[in-house]
């Protein structure tokens, strides 16, 4: 979209992490940014500090000469924490802006909160954009993957910008305009949950190598970078083998081995649980991985619990480290497949027509799920693909039916050993229930009935029914 008059071509606010490696990689891509921060004095030493890109910056140390220093219509990328600050931005900066003006919001934003400042830019000729940027501080400077929502107005705005700052794969730009409102944030928001499910099926791997099998870090990790050669190749694997095979220099130690197992999270995985129950939809892996998250909080508990609790358990030795592997392919199968179900119910829900097959590949470079499955989802997408479901494409099931064996193995393994495995264990039940035509929901059906009187479908006439149920005694 061709800008008017003199001005930067784009506009970023909120100097921290993301937003200053956001700004210096649309400089180092030939754009001008202007640059404006809460806290003033960062804005001219991170300018010095830019370097020659110095040139390509123009500091802005009040709302009003930041929105003047932009070319019209304006793009204004926000890297600010979500929620209140967004909002209470939103109302100090609109009145300075003018119609074919768009704001992007590039933080972790609920999505339904992008949809309401969507909504409430309608009829004043201003635009939101919800924008999920991932892949990171290294990302956001070198090449992120980013999922755009908004109008088409905003897209041809901001899309030789995008585009240029993107990762590449294959020469292609891993950004996509996905949808209205809050469709790119909330394709972010799912992306996340997917992560939290990879990231606690490899911690769970680790654990059962360690507290089974009796392996030190350095030798998991070496075993986990042998991983990068296979079908796990991945942003995630390769970090894991890194940090595993990594000395802390004050003890000596593997870096591991000091860090307290208290994990943190953001929110985001947890709003995926919350979206996918709205719709009816499971994240069992995904809630698992929420899960423990929020178990490993409780360490003074488990540490206390620990002489107290018996195991009980019976030593059936270790899986063998390819069942180890293959048992991690399925689980990322089985974690990507319920993540993209509930990518498909919220565009149905919302109608936002969601491509799954271009979401699989603007994830293929950048962002922090990246690996070499991605390729095979894409492709498994633009083919028939049965009910909508990943784990009936015909590829996807070939590679089940290599790995779900050895999942089952390690998952039984784990119990009988009385190691923790609940991502892993919780893709496998998802896998078996999905697998089985005559489920059990009848009994449950029967219960309802029984104590409620909730009615039920009969297996060979349409209708609502009521049982003839025994009397208690």
């Amino acid at each position: 979209m061709t800008k008017s008059g003199s001005g930067a071509d784009i506009g970023v606010y909120g100097l921290g992490t993301m937003g200053s490696a956001l700004a210096l990689n649309l400089a180092d891509h030939g754009f001008d940014v202007a640059v404006c921060n809460r806290e003033v004095n960062w804005i001219s030493e991170f300018v010095r500090e830019a370097g020659p890109l110095g040139d390509k910056l123009i500091p802005a140390e009040t709302l009003e000469a930041f929105v003047t220093a932009i070319a019209k219509p304006r793009s204004i990328l926000f890297m600010i924490p979500s929620g209140a600050p967004m909002d209470a931005m939103i109302a100090a900066i609109t009145p300075l802006l003018e119609k074919g003006d768009t704001i992007i919001d590039g933080g972790n934003a609920d999505f339904n909160a992008t949809r309401r400042r969507s909504a409430g830019m309608d009829d004043t000729g201003l635009h939101y954009v919800g924008m999920g940027v991932s892949g990171g501080e290294e990302g956001a400077r070198h090449g992120p993957s980013m999922m755009v929502g908004g109008s088409d107005h905003s897209w041809q705005q901001m899309r030789p910008m995008v585009e240029a700052i993107a990762a590449k794969f294959e020469g292609e730009p891993c950004v996509a305009h996905l949808g209205p409102d809050g469709a790119g944030h909330f394709v972010k928001t799912v992306h996340n949950g997917i992560e939290y499910a990879d990231m606690q099926m490899i911690a769970e791997i680790y654990g059962m190598l360690r507290d089974a099998g009796g392996q030190g870090a350095e030798e998991i990790g070496a075993l986990m970078e042998r991983w990068q050669d296979g079908p796990l190749s991945s942003y995630l694997i390769e970090v894991s083998a890194a940090a595993l095979q990594s000395t802390d220099n004050k003890t000596g130690q593997p870096m591991v081995d000091v860090i307290r197992d208290q994990a943190g999270q953001k929110g985001t995985g947890r709003w995926t649980l919350i979206e996918a129950l709205k719709m009816g939809q499971s994240a069992s892996t995904i809630e698992a991985a929420v899960g423990a998250r929020g178990w490993s909080s409780e360490k003074d508990t488990r540490v206390m619990a620990e002489p107290l609790l018996a195991a009980c358990v019976q030593d059936v030795g270790m899986p063998c480290d390819d069942d180890l592997e293959m048992a991690m392919l399925a689980g990322r199968i089985l974690a990507h497949a319920q993540g993209f179900r509930i990518l498909n119910a919220a565009s149905e829900e919302f109608d936002w027509a969601l491509d799954m097959a271009q979401i699989s590949e603007i994830w293929r470079a950048g962002c922090i799920i990246r690996s070499t499955l991605l390729d095979e989802f894409a492709e498994a997408f633009r083919n028939d693909l049965p009910a909508g479901h990943l784990i009936l494409a015909p590829a996807m099931r070939a590679r089940l039916d290599d790995s779900i064996g050895a999942l089952r193995r390690v998952v039984a393994a784990a119990v009988s050993l009385g190691v923790a495995v609940p991502a892993l264990s919780a893709s496998l039940a998802w896998f078996d229930t999905m697998r089985r035509g005559r489920g059990t929901a009848n009994l449950i059906q029967a219960q309802r009935d029984f104590f409620g009187h909730h009615g039920f479908d009969r297996v060979e006439e349409s209708g609502k029914f009521h049982g003839d149920w025994n009397a208690l005694a």
